[in-house]
């Protein structure tokens, strides 16, 4: 049996009905003799249509900011909507649906003119779940702390490469989380990781999170729920946003022999 996507907003129950329906099947086609075959018994991958451009939602996406409305905030009231774009203004916005697993799409662009330097310069961030933060900053020739430039796992790890654009220019994230995992008693039974690419260049690859961003100490771990909002900062600087987009990431089913 095809499954395929309904439409970009359609209710986050239906989209996760659909992919918990799948069919389990052995394979399709003839199996030759000697080949070997693994007897797990998949599901069948659901059908998910691309974006037709580079940076489009696909079909199963749950779209966050069109550049209409950010009414799928808490606090989107604050920032300014101009242009297709929300400007950052007046505070931090939480997404009202909270996330575990997901691929993350944000666009994002600093100030055209340049005022300050370093931490003062373009400064905004993506904070997973609220607590681990993807830095967002004007580092093009822009020096600063290493672990604080564009694409870091702030205070944690720098990104590979610095793939900033231009102040002004519009620059890409595409960030693929796995959240950690906690016990019953708040232990923590696997650690987070994020992979990023910025402007399309992997900057971070499967990097482990070691905890909870904070600037002033060490990460570290605090039990949290399994799902949880996303934030965007507000750090004082008119950081601009548009096409903002959201897919959980679901286990493939299997039955194992």
């Amino acid at each position: 049996m095809k499954l395929s996507c309904w439409g970009t907003n359609r209710p986050r129950f239906v989209r996760v009905a659909m992919i918990s329906c799948a069919v389990l099947v052995a394979g399709a086609g003839i199996v030759s003799s000697g080949e070997w075959v693994s007897g797990i018994r998949w599901a069948e991958p659901v059908v998910v249509t691309p974006g037709t451009n580079p940076g489009d939602p696909p079909c199963d996406a749950l779209v966050l900011f069109d550049g209409k409305s950010l009414d799928q905030f808490q606090g989107g009231e604050k920032w300014v909507i101009e242009n297709g774009y929300a400007i950052a203004k007046g505070g931090g916005i939480s997404s009202k649906e909270s996330f575990g697993d997901c691929q993350l799409h944000i666009e994002w662009a600093t100030p055209e003119k340049v005022e300050g330097k370093g931490q003062g310069r373009g400064n905004s961030g993506v904070y997973l779940m609220g607590q681990y933060e993807i830095q967002i900053l004007d580092s093009f020739e822009n020096p600063t702390y290493f672990d604080g430039q564009a694409g870091s796992l702030y205070k944690t790890k720098p990104p590979l490469v610095n793939a900033s654009r231009k102040p002004g220019e519009w620059q890409s994230y595409d960030i693929i989380f796995n959240a950690p995992r906690f016990s019953a008693e708040g232990a923590l039974l696997k650690p987070g990781y994020v992979t990023v690419l910025h402007n399309g260049v992997l900057i971070q690859n499967h990097t482990e999170i070691l905890g909870m961003t904070a600037w002033d100490s060490p990460p570290k771990y605090k039990a949290h729920p399994p799902e949880a909002p996303f934030q965007l900062q507000f750090h004082g600087n008119p950081v601009r946003f548009r096409n903002i987009w959201i897919r959980e990431i679901p286990e493939i089913a299997a039955e194992r022999p």
